[in-house]
């Protein structure tokens, strides 16, 4: 998968949540694409989902968290 479609579709996740999950969804879509985002900056990341950079934190964080949650058994595919 590209990185555009990973994009795409944390974007498509975003606008289905509701407006009071909104960065709960955007944590669990990081988790969830990790792997797919691990050559993307956060400033990359905020400009690809055309949202504010202060976001980039909130990527960087999800994006250390992951691979614990993933070598603790978590299937991202099941998210």
């Amino acid at each position: 998968m590209t990185t555009a479609e990973v994009l795409d579709r944390i974007k498509k996740a975003l606008d289905a949540a509701p407006r009071n999950a909104y960065t709960s969804e955007l944590h669990v879509q990081i988790i969830k694409y990790a792997a797919e985002l691990d050559r993307l900056t956060g400033k990359e990341f905020c400009e690809g989902l055309g949202i504010g950079p202060s976001f980039g934190a909130e990527f960087a964080k999800m994006r250390k968290i992951a691979p614990r949650l993933i070598a603790a058994n978590l299937n991202v595919n099941l998210i």
